[in-house]
């Protein structure tokens, strides 16, 4: 029956905030399924990800392969966890074995609420249709207000940047977007100066850090 979906999406709810409750603070990867282990997005990922995760960052991603692997075989080998929240597919979609914490969703809508409410940062790598869905979402939900306004950074420039030029000319120049909403994106193409970025936008935000951020700030 449809009713019993609603439940199904309940324990989904449950389940994942039981399974992430103590991985703060996180960044979520975001990017494509079908990037190779020998692709430079994929080195660039994994190079990130343990970047973030000796900087005391947990690192989340969709679980599955391509940047979604990347993303977790970096932070694996780092200090923080590595977590993937996978969803069922009927292809490309498998588990990757890189994984600290693993949970996996039937339901788009519950597995998108949690890579929000337990991120601090979103870095979307090159990616296809799924990639663009989770960047416009986190756009819309910051420009929105429906969460505080947190560092949302793409990585390779060369990737990006017909989007980028659409977005200024068609969004702002025909007034659909305010001109300040393109300031909710930021472009950096290093793996450190992403790590930096994130700490300056919190410092910036007057953020009082929890116990365990400040121990990451001490130690950077």
């Amino acid at each position: 029956m449809e009713s019993w979906r609603v439940f199904e999406i309940m324990a989904e709810f449950v389940q994942g905030t039981e399974s992430l409750a103590r991985i703060q603070p996180a960044v979520t990867i975001f990017g494509s399924a079908r990037a190779l282990p020998e692709s430079p997005d994929y080195a660039l990922t994994e190079t990130l990800a343990r970047g973030l995760s000796d900087a005391g960052f947990s690192v989340i991603s969709g679980g599955g392969p391509g940047i979604m692997e990347a993303a977790n075989k970096g932070a694996y080998a780092g200090k923080s966890p590595s977590v993937g929240l996978n969803i069922e597919l009927p292809h490309e979609q498998h588990i990757n074995s890189y994984q600290d914490v693993s949970q996996t969703f039937r339901h788009f809508f519950a597995r998108k609420v949690m890579f929000v409410r337990h991120t601090s940062a979103f870095v979307i790598m090159p990616g296809g249709y799924g990639t663009l869905d989770e960047l416009m979402e986190v756009l819309t939900l910051v420009q929105t207000n429906k969460i505080r306004r947190i560092p949302i950074i793409l990585m390779q420039r060369d990737f990006w940047q017909g989007l980028l030029d659409w977005l200024r000319a068609e969004l702002a120049g025909r007034g659909m977007i305010a001109p300040e909403d393109l300031d909710l994106i930021q472009v950096i193409d290093e793996p450190q100066a992403v790590v930096d970025a994130i700490f300056r936008h919190y410092e910036h935000q007057g953020f009082a850090p929890t116990t365990r951020e400040q121990e990451i700030l001490l130690n950077l």
